[in-house]
């Protein structure tokens, strides 16, 4: 079997590590979607029906947290599953909840990352890229790590819901609730805080996240912006909110095969 574990690359400009301080993995640790795992997060059922069938697939989760992902891509029959994450407090959780061979934990800075080339069939990661400066560089080397024919698979905070200056909602004059999107075009670091103070991401609009998976070579599979469904809200009321703003970007792109063209995009007048 090809060799999927990382090879040493010493970068220099790390994404924060805020899951390791000890207030906000505190925190993190009593969320819903850390407990329940994917079934408590509302957006999966929407990433997986994004996802090819995963059995005998090598797989990458960017991002992976406490390794449910991971630990469901096993249980489908993934060939091997290799998880990335910066915290050594995620990874030390995902090991003390995974076994079998078929899954490897590593820590990695995914604004440095280094993969072998393809090597993987599936690249996913779920809400991490939204703290990487270099998005560019990232789409890169996951496209160069994919198969022809690759897959990935991702979710992001919707740029909606990351670009406001002013955090939370606000009331318009008449006290009806609104969320105060500004500076949209203005993409660039977002200060927030969110389980502990000064959590630093990294805002960029719709079309430039599609955009340069584009110039990555990818060719866009399916985007999806989440809202509840009605079952969703019945079960859980505070998902009301959701219906008027998205908070979750989902995209599905795919690295061409061989001998199969990429898209070609009519230009118009301004383009």
């Amino acid at each position: 079997m090809t060799n999927l574990r990382l090879g040493n690359h010493n970068g220099t400009n790390m994404v924060q590590n805020i899951y390791d301080q000890s207030d906000f993995f505190e925190g993190y640790s009593h969320l819903a979607r850390s407990t329940g795992g994917l079934e408590a997060a509302p957006e999966w059922p929407i990433l997986r029906a994004m996802l090819p069938p995963v059995k005998g697939l090598r797989i990458v989760d960017l991002g992976c947290g406490y390794g449910w992902f991971c630990r469901w891509a096993q249980a489908q029959g993934a060939a091997h599953v290799l998880g990335l994450d910066l915290s050594e407090k995620m990874l030390a959780r995902a090991r003390e909840m995974s076994s079998g061979a078929a899954i490897v934990y590593e820590r990695a800075d995914l604004e440095q990352l280094a993969l072998p080339s393809e090597a993987f069939d599936l690249a996913y990661s779920s809400l991490a890229l939204h703290y990487l400066e270099d998005a560019r560089r990232l789409f890169a080397t996951v496209h160069q790590a994919l198969v022809p024919g690759g897959r990935f698979v991702f979710s992001t905070e919707h740029p909606i819901f990351m670009a406001p200056t002013r955090q939370g909602w606000a009331k318009d004059a008449e006290g009806r609730r609104i969320w105060p999107l500004d500076r949209y075009s203005v993409e660039g670091p977002r200060t927030t805080d969110w389980l502990a103070k000064g959590v630093l991401k990294y805002h960029r609009t719709v079309a430039t996240t599609l955009n340069l998976l584009i110039g990555a070579g990818f060719s866009i599979a399916r985007v999806e912006e989440f809202a509840p469904t009605a079952e969703q809200i019945e079960a859980q009321p505070d998902l009301q909110e959701e219906l008027d703003r998205p908070m979750f970007l989902l995209v599905s792109a795919k690295r061409q095969g061989l001998g199969e063209a990429a898209p070609v995009f009519p230009v118009t007048a301004g383009s």
